[in-house]
């Protein structure tokens, strides 16, 4: 079988070709083959994803036409796992999404749209809620560009989605430092806990009373591994995501009586090509290193978007207060 863009990475070095290639191309830049352990499941493809905007298309172009003798063979997307669509699945039904530009926040947008949804889309990126829109034209997506940490923005946010929301997806976040307590600044404290915490809480507020009135919603917090454990990253992102489960959990039980489901989706690592910020704290990198080297597998947006889409779903009818751990399997480590 040929090699391609979404063949697995790990197909990839086990070909005596592809993985000459692969090696050599990692070579170039430092890196060995054991550094890809985690995400050997992976296409190929997520490789340009997990660059950061470093490595373009045209590199994974020119592995594959390396590989096959010059030639792009066709894709065979049925390799592996790959997106399947519930047509209707959210027909008539008008959903927040934030963190919509990019990562997990794009894909489940995308995928809410696909299945018949009317998606409210924010995120503080105008320029990249334009490029959504682009994608998923002949859909029904409504930009809101803005940050969410300013009263304004949600306002606006509600405001677009009109008198009908069914459901809200918490999504947008950012890391930490991976600072612990003793060296944890205020500012990165405050804006941590502002975008990952103060903003889902205060959009949920938001919509609550809405869905009460109609007796019927979905909400869905998007909490972390580090939500879970103590060793997946610093003191403001543990804390954060904590305290998403927290108020996920406050929700759920006493808004379920009225018709609201609230649960939470716990990531491990995904490889959405979320730069970290600068000035890493070298103590908690440090410590943190050995565990996160553990972790079993680095998942795709898409494929936390199946597990956050399931649980806005009606397939979810009897599911509230639950945290589900799609991490490939970290948390049970």
């Amino acid at each position: 079988m040929a090699l391609t863009a979404h063949s697995t990475i790990g197909e990839w070095l086990n070909d005596p070709i592809g993985g000459d290639l692969i090696r050599g191309l990692l070579a170039q830049s430092g890196a060995d083959a054991a550094q890809l352990t985690p995400v050997l499941g992976l296409p190929l493809q997520q490789l340009i994803v997990m660059s950061q905007g470093a490595m373009p298309q045209s590199v994974v172009d020119d592995l594959v036409r390396a590989v096959n003798g010059g030639e792009i063979p066709a894709d065979d997307e049925s390799a592996g796992w790959t997106e399947s669509i519930t047509p209707g699945r959210f027909a008539g039904k008008t959903v927040i999404v934030t963190g919509a530009a990019s990562g997990i926040g794009r894909a489940t947008a995308s995928r809410i749209a696909r299945e018949g949804g009317r998606v409210v889309a924010a995120d503080i990126s105008a320029d990249k809620l334009d490029a959504l829109t682009t994608d998923l034209a002949g859909h029904d997506v409504v930009t809101v560009a803005g940050d969410l940490t300013q009263q304004a923005s949600i306002d606006a946010v509600i405001a677009a989605a009109g008198d009908c929301i069914d459901a809200l997806a918490n999504v947008a976040g950012i890391n930490d430092d991976f600072s612990p307590a003793g060296e944890t600044t205020d500012a990165v404290w405050d804006r941590v806990i502002a975008i990952n915490l103060t903003a889902p809480f205060k959009l949920m507020r938001a919509v609550l009373p809405i869905m009460e009135a109609a007796g019927r919603g979905a909400i869905l917090n998007v909490s972390s591994e580090a939500g879970l454990r103590g060793n997946a990253s610093g003191n403001a992102y543990t804390a954060s995501k904590h305290g998403v489960i927290g108020v996920t959990k406050s929700a759920a039980f006493i808004y379920g009586p009225k018709g609201i489901r609230v649960n939470s989706v716990a990531p491990g690592g995904v490889a959405t090509g979320i730069p970290m910020p600068p000035n890493m704290s070298e103590y908690g990198s440090g410590r943190l290193g050995p565990f996160q080297q553990a972790i079993p597998t680095v998942a795709t947006a898409e494929h936390l978007a199946a597990s956050i889409t399931f649980l806005l779903s009606d397939d979810a009818v009897n599911i509230n207060g639950a945290v589900l751990a799609s991490d490939g399997g970290w948390s049970v480590q």
